[in-house]
Parts: structure tokens; sequence; C-alpha cells
């Protein structure tokens, strides 16, 4: 297969040697292209004809893991002959993380052996993640039980890093030499050589143990700089000190001279000096070596160079000398691109896939500057080689780093801080590329997860954290050039590196839109976001700065109308305004793909799109910039294709849609306009899209900028590995208090009464009014009320007092978003200080910050959990404490906010401000406020520190930068990377406008996770047992999401991890790839089994923590342990006598969908009213979330298992989700009741029992699990009938008509998939917008396509038995329903 293919340009033999470093330049390699005139062909790999299937790996042959390369190829056995069968044999087995060393240590022995004249050399070679296959890791184990030495490189996978430990350990007195070289320390602890050792690693303060020890001032990368230090200077030194053991230690720094060297002449001296030195056959036998020839550490690198550079100048002069380079390339104006490379692959001459990316380059028109080190720190060389001393700017207009590692510290420890740093001041687009490691190229094609996990966790999640972008896999594991891959990068390279050189006024934007579910009200769907106010402002921004947006309506309003309304049709046509009639032929000309999506969607062009004839493009353009409104998947309304387990293939409208940006609009950039799109989630690869993947055959060579809410890291990071997307974060609305309204606004106003009258004689005729106001606010569903009228005690009125003050305590405290967000508008004072007091409330240990709660708590001699859990048992002084706390922490906040605003209520010039409040404690507003209140003993220093916190928060908070890092985007700068997340939990979120990244996902869950997760589980388990006879759930079965993973750095992980009894446990490097069993004793309770639904979200991005999980699962299957005290192992025996399989097979419980496809679909039949009956949405579920993670088999990806998943799910007592932030809750996104599957248990369990649901709320320092009932009716309260929220949304007008019809749709969806809605939401609902004439004829005029929906809702969720209501209101639903019909179509009756 040509994309197969390696380099066509071979290097020559090295003829130049070099043995000291006084020289400026060091002769390395000469490159000559083999054909001079084929230079501009080179890299034509495979055409898209020659189609690539995604299968999966491991079908049918092997042994189910991501390689099954073997150890054979790097084993060289010495040919006995008359001359050498004297001579006795040196065998070495080496393993190492990348197969660089493979040809320079190959071409060693057999220079060493050809002739042999001191001993026969024997060499065999393991790449770390082959160590996984067992057959192969005897073969290991047999080779070392008579090697005499052995070699170990980067070896940082903790699994393989404790299997090399072993397998060496055994053997390790025995070898003559035991060699390791940077890898994790249970590793470097093996070194030996003659009376140097490393066994004291971690105990000493040895030099070598200072490597690995974090270095707080130098950052992380001390590790490599040290490394570096220590191999260039203790030589010198050690030789003059007379002790073995320093000539010992002299040989081993010297080793690693040799080995960094890396070149065939370095290795043969480096095997000659170890052999001479330590094998006892060779003693007494004088065996010559010559020092390391050393190159540059860091330098610039190119194939046709005639040296080495370690000045840039030097390196131009001689780049414009070439005489190969065409006038093109030799123009000031070529664009310039920096590479970033491993000096390794240099220096052991494995680099042809280096060489094919600089000549794509230079093929296409850039200049190349190729840096390199030999440590792990490239943060020095970026600024050295890239930046010009003098202007301080950059000579590069991007740069795409071909290591695959983070910027600074590799695979070892990062300093991402550092690696910001550097590249904030090149400023230019940074694009890290990658090689496959752990894969061969045949094994990554066939792989339907496309790379390795833990490649992804090293060279993919890490890189990001420092701003890098677009994970493309450019070569194979032989370091052979994938054309088609370079090609792609190549080109994305130069796009991005243009966008830098372009003026302004010339640059093309476009600006995707969405509309989900597909409808006109629906045009500009996004999470949180006011979409066209958000444009307007953008594009209003963006003509002042000097881009042509010529013909710019004059407000956002007129901004709808010219995108939604089809100007040549009638005013109030069904269709969107169409920008470009696209024909048959042009498209297939324009779109070489075309022919794949047949097979879903037939011939073009099909009838999504389409007018018949031609494929349309929906949208706008203005001048230079176009809106157009990206075509959604195409399948939400045909219920059978949402059976398919596997999800269909863009259709030729969506494929259409991106070759007229790219090919016709001629876009330099596409703008991505909030959360979110379909292209990211089309099928495909995982991560590390290959040339038939459809996400990257859609975004083509367009950069990509993509503006993603700050909320949600998890669907950003897809859509940066899936379409090559450059995250820009904007905020959410910020939180407010729910507050009360109507009947719970009477009934805090009766609580307020009796509390002041409860001692006189009209306590009892007060709690009779507020029992009965109770039930007419339905909180009877949530409170035991007694009977109304029946006389009882003063201390079971202060009970019942107690329970309904606490239930509107917790609803008038619940966080909501209010209105939606527009890009570029900072917050108002009065928004900040809600979010500081939800900021206030959380303890910050590791920051030395106690919760504002706490402290107040603390002052009236109350421990805060305590005051919490009496307020949720409703002891009425302690809901009147936690009342007193609560305002008391929103007085003192908007006390400090007061004093850093404007008139206009806006916060300005905080740093001012605060500097003069901090640190005059008479003055500190928030003491002022206190001392008017029982809590004026506060502890001042525990409240300065806290304020001191708050202070930089707000600063955060109102810091905005949403427009301009767009900006920076489109001069093709680099966006400053940064956390997405809830901001409340992790103020570094703030400001928003960063390049948005996940967290590395080895890292979690952390301990504090673990800890919240304890007590979460502890509740779920006491309120089951409360709810179940006092029994425990034998199964739960429950939902693992990716976002709420990163904001909780784990804590749902954790979550399943305690309900089983294991703990995690972290490595060296604070990684989590290990768990262990807990005992039963210290459990105190039955090990409970579970059903881990993840979302596909969490299946790309922790597919590490699926791995851990099903282990833990299986671990504690095979425990011998009594049944009744491990239910993980007793379903698992019963379904594996069942099934006739092994207890380990049965003990599956981690699901989530096939690779490349998400959810189970019954969102988009709900959001489309496209299903007949729930058997039908159950069936959906089980074909699409069956597909199971096997860690015994982890190359093979997800496979289909729905009988272990249905028996599974048969046993569950329980289902379960979370809820993590404030901003999310139940009814706001329809994934939570996607995920849901209570009625499905119900079908599956031979009983028919309802399995008991709940919620775990976890939004506030107060974590409580709630039921699925009790949790959807404090949504509706808060949510869909508070005026507060339905107000907030109504004054954004077109978008807010939609918010509104999505809560009602959404709660349909729960009616559907649990039965948990009672009928008053709905008949509320009812009340509020149609009812109320004034508010209809708003919804109506304001957006009539999502009114029209809204009414359909209704009417479905009476018809499908989820609504008893009057005949009168269906009528008038009826009525609305054909008036708002005639309203869209123009009729006038």
């Amino acid at each position: 297969m040509s994309s197969m293919v390696s380099s066509a340009f071979t290097s020559l033999p090295t003829t130049t040697k070099t043995d000291h470093l006084s020289q400026k330049h060091y002769f390395l390699h000469s490159f000559l292209p083999n054909n001079i005139n084929k230079k501009n062909t080179i890299s034509k790999g495979i055409t898209r004809k020659s189609t690539i299937k995604c299968v999966v790996a491991g079908n049918g042959n092997g042994n189910g893991l991501f390689t099954q390369t073997s150890q054979e190829v790097r084993r060289i056995v010495p040919k006995r002959n008359s001359q050498n069968q004297h001579l006795p044999t040196v065998k070495i087995v080496y393993v190492v993380l990348e197969a660089q060393y493979q040809s320079s240590l190959s071409a060693a022995v057999q220079t060493l052996n050809n002739p042999s004249k001191h001993a026969n050399f024997e060499v065999v070679g393991y790449l770390v993640e082959e160590l996984r296959d067992v057959n192969t890791y005897q073969t290991f184990c047999k080779d070392l039980e008579d090697a005499n030495i052995f070699i170990g490189s980067l070896i940082f996978v903790e699994e393989l890093a404790v299997k090399v430990k072993n397998a060496v350990e055994k053997e390790r007195d025995r070898l003559d030499a035991v060699l390791v070289f940077p890898s994790m320390p249970e590793v470097m602890r093996l070194n030996k050589l003659g009376s140097f050792s490393m066994s004291q690693l971690g105990q000493s303060k040895s030099p070598f143990f200072q490597l690995f020890k974090r270095n707080k001032k130098g950052g992380n990368a001390g590790f490599a700089d040290s490394m570096l230090k220590l191999v260039r200077t203790l030589p010198k030194v050690l030789k003059y000190l007379p002790s073995d053991k320093a000539q010992d230690a002299r040989l081993y720094i010297l080793s690693l001279q040799f080995w960094l060297g890396g070149s065939p002449d370095n290795l043969v001296n480096f095997v000659k000096m170890i052999s001479g030195s330590y094998v006892p056959a060779l003693k007494g036998t004088k065996i010559e070596y010559s020092d390391p020839v050393l190159f540059l550490d860091t330098g610039i690198w190119h194939p046709l160079a005639p040296c080495m550079y370690d000045d840039v100048k030097e390196y131009l002069n001689w780049y414009g000398t070439r005489r190969d380079a065409s006038p093109k390339l030799k123009s000031a104006n070529a664009p310039v691109i920096g590479l970033v490379l491993q000096r390794s692959h240099i220096v052991t001459g494995d680099e042809s896939h280096y060489v094919a990316v600089i000549m794509e380059l230079e093929a296409r028109g850039a200049k190349v500057i190729p840096i390199f080190s030999g440590g792990l720190d490239y943060s020095g060389p970026v600024e050295k080689f890239f930046i010009d001393p003098i202007t301080k700017k950059p000579m590069v207009n991007s740069v795409v780093s071909l290591t695959g590692f983070a910027l600074v510290g590799g695979p070892a420890r990062q300093d991402h801080p550092r690696a910001v740093e550097a590249l904030m001041k090149l400023d230019v687009p940074y694009i890290v590329a990658l090689p496959l490691v752990f894969q061969t190229t045949e094994e990554w094609l066939n792989s339907t997860l496309g790379l390795h996990p833990i490649q992804v966790a090293l060279q993919v999640a890490l890189p990001e954290l420092d701003g890098g972008m677009e994970p493309i896999v450019f070569s194979g594991r032989k370091s052979h050039a994938l054309h088609k891959r370079v090609e792609q990068l190549c080109t994305r390279a130069i796009k991005w590196a243009e966008l830098k050189r372009k003026t302004k006024a010339e640059k093309k934007l476009a600006i995707t839109v969405f509309s989900f579910p597909p409808d006109k009200g629906n045009v500009g769907t996004a999470a949180y976001l006011n979409v066209f106010a958000s444009i307007f402002a953008v594009l209003e921004d963006l003509k002042k700065d000097g881009y042509n947006v010529e013909g710019l309506p004059e407000n956002a309003e007129a901004l709808i109308e010219d995108v939604i309304h089809d100007k040549e049709a009638q005013f109030n046509s069904p269709n969107l305004n169409v920008a470009y009639k696209m024909n048959v032929r042009e498209y297939q000309q324009l779109t070489p793909y075309s022919t794949l999506l047949e097979e879903n969607w037939g011939k073009a062009p099909g009838n999504l799109n389409s007018d018949g004839e031609n494929l349309l493009v929906y949208g706008k353009q203005y001048g230079n910039i176009f809106i157009g409104v990206q075509p959604t998947f195409g399948y939400e309304g045909d219920p059978m294709r949402l059976l398919f387990s596997k999800s269909a293939s863009p259709h030729h409208g969506f494929a259409a849609y991106y070759s007229f940006v790219e090919k016709i609009f001629g876009a330099d950039a596409v703008l991505h306009f909030g959360t979110h799109g379909s292209l990211e989630f089309m099928p495909g690869k995982q991560v590390g899209m290959s040339d038939v993947c459809y996400p990257d055959s859609l975004i083509g060579n367009i950069p990509n900028i993509y503006y993603y809410a700050a909320n949600n890291p998890s669907e950003a990071t897809v859509a940066k590995r899936r379409s090559y997307a450059n995250t820009i974060s904007y905020l959410t609305p910020p939180a407010e208090n729910a507050g009360l309204y109507k009947g719970l606004k009477q009934l805090s106003e009766l609580i307020s009464s009796y509390q002041s009258l409860k001692d006189t004689g009209r306590g009892q005729q007060i709690v009779s009014s507020i029992i009965s106001t109770a039930k007419q606010c339905n909180l009877d569903k949530d409170v035991d009320l007694p009977e109304e009228g029946v006389e009882i005690s003063a201390k079971e009125r202060d009970s019942v007092v107690g329970k309904v003050y606490a239930k509107i305590m917790e609803i008038e405290s619940r966080l909501l978003p209010c209105g939606l967000h527009i890009i570029g508008e900072p917050p108002t004072a009065l928004e900040a200080v809600a979010t500081l007091v939800n900021i206030a409330a959380l303890d910050r240990p590791e920051e030395g910050i106690s919760a504002f709660p706490s402290i107040l708590a603390e002052c009236v001699g109350r421990g805060i959990e305590d005051v919490y859990r009496g307020s949720d048992k409703g002891v009425l002084k302690d809901v009147e404490l936690l009342k007193q706390i609560t305002e008391a922490t929103r007085g003192s906040v908007a006390a400090f906010v007061e004093r850093t605003t404007n008139d206009k209520g806006q916060v300005v010039n905080v740093n001012d401000k605060l500097s003069s409040i901090l640190g005059f404690s008479l003055n500190e507003p928030w003491i002022q406020y206190l001392s008017n209140t029982q809590f004026y003993r506060a502890d001042r220093e525990k409240l300065r520190v806290l304020f001191g916190f708050l202070g930089e928060c707000l600063k955060l908070i109102v810091a905005d930068n949403e427009l301009g890092s767009l900006k920076q985007a489109l001069e093709g700068k680099y966006v400053e990377p940064g956390p997405g997340g809830d901001p409340i939990r992790n103020p570094k979120v703030l400001p928003t406008g960063k390049n948005i990244h996940a967290l590395d996902p080895q890292s979690i869950p952390t301990t504090a996770a673990l800890q919240s997760a304890k007590v979460v589980v502890d509740r779920l388990l006491e309120r089951q047992k409360a709810d179940n006879g006092g029994k425990y759930p034998e199964t739960v079965a429950l939902v693992l999401w990716g976002t709420d993973n990163i904001k909780t750095y784990g804590e749902s992980l954790a979550q399943v991890l305690w309900m089983i009894g294991v703990r995690p446990i972290a490595d060296a490097f604070g990684r989590v790839n290990k768990v262990e069993p807990v005992s039963l004793e210290e459990l105190g309770r039955p090990r409970i089994d579970v059903v881990v639904n993840c979302s596909g979200v969490f299946r790309d991005l922790f597919i590490n923590q699926m791995n851990l999980l099903d282990r833990a699962v299986k671990m504690v299957a095979e425990l011998d342990e009594p049944e009744e005290l491990n239910y993980v192992r007793k379903h698992a025996v019963e379904q594996a006598n069942t099934l006739g399989v092994e207890v380990r097979e049965a003990a599956t419980r981690i699901f989530s969908n096939a690779s490349g496809s998400y959810s189970s679909n019954v969102n988009l039949a709900v959001e489309n009213s496209s299903w007949n009956d729930e058997k039908q949405l159950q069936d959906m579920y089980l074909s699409r979330k069956s597909f199971a993670f096997d860690s015994d088999a982890p190359g093979v990806g997800m496979t289909e298992k729905r009988k272990v998943f249905e028996m599974a799910l048969a046993t569950a007592e329980a289902t379960f989700q979370n809820l993590d932030s404030s901003e999310i809750s139940l009814t706001d996104v329809s994934h939570y009741f996607d995920s849901d599957p209570t009625n499905l248990v119900q079908g599956l369990r031979k009983d028919g029992k309802k399995p008991n649901a709940y919620i775990a709320d976890t939004t506030t320092a107060n974590a409580q699990v709630r039921t699925l009932s009790e949790t959807v009716r404090l949504d509706a309260r808060t949510k869909l009938l508070n005026p507060k929220w339905y107000e907030g949304m109504l004054s954004t007008g077109y978008e807010g008509v939609r918010e509104i019809e999505k809560r009602l749709t959404n709660t349909v969806g729960w009616s559907a998939t649990s039965g948990q809605v009672d009928n008053w939401v709905y008949e509320e609902a009812n009340t509020t917008f149609i009812k109320d004439e004034e508010m209809l004829k708003k919804l109506m005029n304001t957006n009539p396509n999502s009114f029209r929906k809204l009414v359909q809702t209704f009417l479905e969720a009476n018809g499908r038995g989820y609504w008893d209501t009057s005949e009168e209101n269906i009528e008038q639903l009826r009525q609305l329903y054909t008036e708002v019909e005639d309203k869209i179509e123009g009729v006038d009756r």
C-alpha cells in the first residue's frame, strides 16, 4: 500500500567521524534524493478510491492486543564458523519505548560480528508494548536466562515497568551488566555496573534520585536539564577518583552518552566498553573503544545540509545558497514552518519520516527550520531558534512538533507552565503530530479505536495542556512516512501559517451555526449561548478591525431574518436562505469521498439539503464572511436508522456543505459557533484519524476555530482530536439562586410567622395553613405531611415546619444559569456576586482556604457538616441556622463586590480597589457586614485568606478575552490553553477565551475525588437500604460522563471503584493505572455489582480508565469470598454457568457505544418525535449501548456483548446518575434521559420490578442523594416553572423560546425512559405557557417554529399517556397548533 512506503530519501553512510566538540559544526549524514526530479511527487500517496475499511484489530488474528509484532525481527544470532567458534558469546537483551534504536543497534552488532574479534555478539530487542502478550513475555523471560547484558530505556508505562522489573530482578545478580536509561524509578533501581547500583534510588540523596524529584523552582523539565548536565560533567570529575565505585559510575554515565549519541559507531563502542569491562569471559582481554561521538544537545538539522547548526543565522545563510531550491522557496514571501524533532531519531539514522515532512513542506513552497534537542525540554531551543533575538518576533509562521510529546518533559514529568510561557513568547499556531509508537501501521489502520490508549495519554492529552492542536498521525512505527497523512499535516500547517501572513481585508471566514433538532426555530442552537447576538457582536468587532463584512444588517434580529428566510420564496417560507446550489457533477468533483456515502444514503443528491436536482447550502454571505447552517446527522427522524448499532456516514448534503466552504467560498478558516455541531461526532476512529475517517475528510484543509462552552471540556476535546479544532471557551451565564415565587413564596412567609408566633396560641393554625399551602405546591410528594385539621404536638409541629422549610430552602438556593451568554459581554457586579458566593462555599484544603459557611458555623460553635445533616433531616433550628449562614455569606460577598463597581453596576478597576480593601481590617467590607449579625466573631485571618482568593477570582470573572482570542486565532497567533470545567469548583477555568483542554487521563481519580465518592456511595447505599426493606442493592446500573469526570477529577469513576470495593493506586508519577481490593472488614458491607454505561465521549477520553474499571471488576469477580458478601462474584458465576463461559468473561460490566458512535439515539427519537412506543426506545438503548471493553483484549476495541449486557442489567435494583455542576441539570440536556435504563431494567428483570432510580447532586458543598422523581420535581420548580428562569430566557428573544421548548421535550424524555414525572409538572407548565394569553402571544410571535414544537410536545405528552388533563386543555392546544401552522406557512384565514 503506497501510504505505507518509506521516504524516497535514503541516508548515505557516515563518512566523517567527529571525536571532539571544538568544531563549530558536526557532520552527521549527507542526503540526496534518489531522483531530483521526483521531489514534487514524493508524497502522492494512496488515492481516496483505495478505501481502507476501519475493521476491528485482532479479528481472526493474534492476541487481542494493540500489537501483534514479534521480537524476532530484532533478533541477531551470530553465524558460527571456524574462525569464531572458539570465541565466547555475549548476549544482549534490550527493551525500548520506540523502535528508533533497532536499526542502529542491529548495525552495531553486525559490525562487531563481521568479523568477530573478541566475542560473538547476539542481540534481541523488545518494544515495551509487546510485553503485554503472554507468549512474548515468556520469551523475554527466557531470553534473560542466558543474557549477559540487559538494556532498558524510556519505560514509563507502569504495568509494563512492573513486568520488566519482575523479569530482570530474577536474573539481576547473575547478569554481568544491567543498564537502564531514563525510566520509572522501579526500573531505574535495577541498574548494576560492577559496584555501581541504583538500588537505593528514592531513599538517598544521590544525584540520580534528584533527577526524579519534582523540582519546584526549575519545574519538571529540570529532569531533562539535570540529566544532560550530569552526562556532560560527571565523567570528567569521576575520571580522577581512584575507587572502583567511581569508575563504575563513570562508565554508567559514558554508557548514557553513547546511548543518547545513538549512531551505529557510538553503539559499537558502547557494546565494546561494557563487554570488555564486565563480561567475565572477556576479563583480561584488552578491548579498545573510542570515546562517545558527541552531537549538539540542541540545534538545527536538515537532511540536505552538510552539518548540524547551532546558529539560526548560519542555517538560513546555507538555506539561501541551496542550488536545489526553487525560486518560490527562496522568496521572501514563502511561509516559514518551524519543526521540532527528536535528536535520537536523527543520530540513529531513523529519520525518514522527518525527511518526508521537510520535503513535502518545501514542495509546497514553505521554508523549514527543523530544530532538535537531545533532552526532553524543547522550550529553550524553541526560544533560541524560532524567535529573532533582536526584534523578539517569531521567525516562523507556525510550528509543528513531530515528537508527539509535551514540549517540556517528554513521557516523564511535564512542566506545562514553562511550555506555555515559551509558546506565548513565540505566538504562532502550535501543532503536535505523532508517529505511531505502540502499533504497526496496519494495526492502526484496522483499529476502530485508532491510537493506543497509552499513546493517547502521553502524546495527545499531554501536548493539549501545552496548547497543542491537530494530533495527526504522520508516520508508522519504523519511521516510514504515511504520505497521505503527511500531505494533510503539511497543508494544514501552511494554512495556519497563511493566517499569520494574509491581510485582514482579504481573509475569508465561514461562520458555521447549528440547527438541532432540524427546524427553523432551532437555527443557531448552542448551549447557553445567544448565538445570533454573539455573531453580530463578533462581526461588528471584526469590521472595526479591518475585515470585509459588507452588507452586515443593523442588528442581531435582522441578521436572524437574513439567514432563516429564503428571500426568493414567500416571506414565511419553511426553507432557510439558500446561499449556493451545487449540481451533482460539481459535488462529485469537489468531494472525492462522495461514493463512500452511497452505502448509507444512495446516489446524490438524495433528499436532505436538496431540491431533487441540486444540493443546497443554506446561509448568507456578507463580504468575506459567510454564515452557514451546518446540516444535521440526517437520520434523527427515521426510527429504523436510529436502531442501528453504529452511526451512519454523513449524508451528501453534509459533505456538500464542507466542500462549498473549502473549495467554492474558499474559507481561510471556519468558525464553528457554540456547543456543539455534528462534524466531530461523525464515524471514524476515536483518536488518530486516517484518510477515511469522516471528520478528517469533511474538515479537509481548513483551520477550524470553535467556540465551546467553558464547562464542557470533554466534548470540546472530541472536537479538538477528531475535527482538529482550536477550541476557544465562552462563559456560561452566571448562576443565580432560583428564589421563590407564587405558593412557595407564600410558604416562606408562613414559616417566618410560625417562628415568631409558634409559642402563642396561633402555632397550630399557622401549621395547618403551611400543610395546606405545601399540598397546593405539590410538596406532599417530597415531604410526609399529616392530614389537614389533625391536632399535632408542638414537637411534631416543629418537625413538619422544619421539613417543609428545608425543602423550600433547597429550592430557593438552587443555582441556575439565567438567560444566555453573549460573546464578549463581561458579567455585571450582581452576576459576579452569585458566582463568588458559590466559589466561597467550597473548602479548598490544598490551597489553605476554608469555606465561608464553615468559618461562620465555627464561630457559633457548630461544624458545618453537622448543620447540613440536621437541615437535611428538617431539624428546624438547623434549617434556620443554615439560612442565616447563607444570607450572611451572600451579604458579605455583595458588600465586598460593591466596593469594586461603578454606577452602572459593572465591575471596574478591580486591582486598585482590591489593594485598598485587603489589609485594613476595620474597613474590610465583610467585617462591617458581619458585625451586625451573630457571626461577628468569625475568624478574621481565615476570612482575609478567603477574600484574598475571592478577589483573585473576581479579576478572572470580569477579565473577558473571548473576542480577543478569536482574533488571535484568525491572525495566526497562539491561543493560551486553559482547563475546561466548572468555574465554581475550579476558578482557573476563567477567564474564558482560552484554548480548552481536558486533563491527563491517567491522573484520575485523585485522592480528593475518592474521598467525595465514598461519601456519595455511602449515602446512596443508605438511601437504597431505607427504600428497600434494609437490604443492600445487589447491582447498581450507572452512567459515566466525560465532562463530569474532568470537572470532579474522577469522582464518579471513584464511585464505581468504591461500590465494588477496590482502591486506585498511583505510581511514582501520580498516574493511576492500578487497583487493589479493599478487605471486606474495612469495607464493612458487601461488594456491590455494577453495570457501567460509559458515554461515547468518556470512552474516547478515558479508555485507560475503562481498562482500569474492567480489570477491577474482573479481579473482584475472581476473589475467593462468600457470594453473599461479593455480589459481583455471585452474579458472574451465575451468568458464567448460564452462558457456558469463564467467570472472567461473564464479569463484563463496562459498556458503551461502538467506536466512532455516540449516544443511545433515544434522545434523537424523543426530540424528533420519531418513535412508536417505549419498547422501541429500549431496543435502541440495547442495540447501541451493548458494546463492551475487554481489558484482556484491549486492542480489539468495543465488542458487542448484548446477552451479557441484558443479563447484568436484569440484576439491577437501582439506577444511578450524577449531577455535578449547577448549570446542567436533568432537563437542560437530553444526554441524561438518553442514558437512563430505569424502565428498560424493569422489562429485563424476571420479577418485573422497577428499580429505584437515584441522582447524586454534588453541585453544592452539601452533597445529596435524591430519587429521580424528587430531582425532576426540583428541576421543574427551579427552571421550567420558575418566572426568574423563563423570563430570563425570554429576554434573549428567539433563542429563549427554544430553550423553554427544549426543557419540556426533555421532561417528556424522562417520562418515556423512567416514568418518574408527576402529572402536575405538565399541568403547571400548560397553565404557565398556554393558559396565560399574554405569554402565549409572546412565545408565538418571538419564535413561531419553536412554539409549534412546544404545543406539539404537550399534545404528545397527553397522547402517550404521560399527562392526564381536561379535554378543554387538549382542544385549546389542537386549535393553537393549527393557528401556528398557518402563521408559519403564511396562510391568512
